[in-house]
């Protein structure tokens, strides 16, 4: 039998927290942080949480976490 692949994308984006619900950083928190105002970046730094109708479609793409 072969090995699940985790998909490499997902990987990069999402992250499992200890109770199993998946994060996900903000859009528009990589670069031009100096055309934002301060209130936005401040809310950016935070990573959310995906939608609990997406959870279950991102844990397939994450076999091995």
């Amino acid at each position: 039998m072969p090995k699940m692949k985790t998909n490499r994308a997902a990987a990069k984006r999402f992250k499992l927290t200890g109770s199993g619900k998946v994060r996900r950083p903000h859009c528009g928190g990589q670069h031009g942080m100096i055309g934002k105002p301060r209130k936005r970046r401040r809310r950016l730094r935070d990573n959310g949480l995906v939608a609990k109708a997406f959870e279950h479609r991102i844990k397939l793409l994450l076999p091995g976490r």
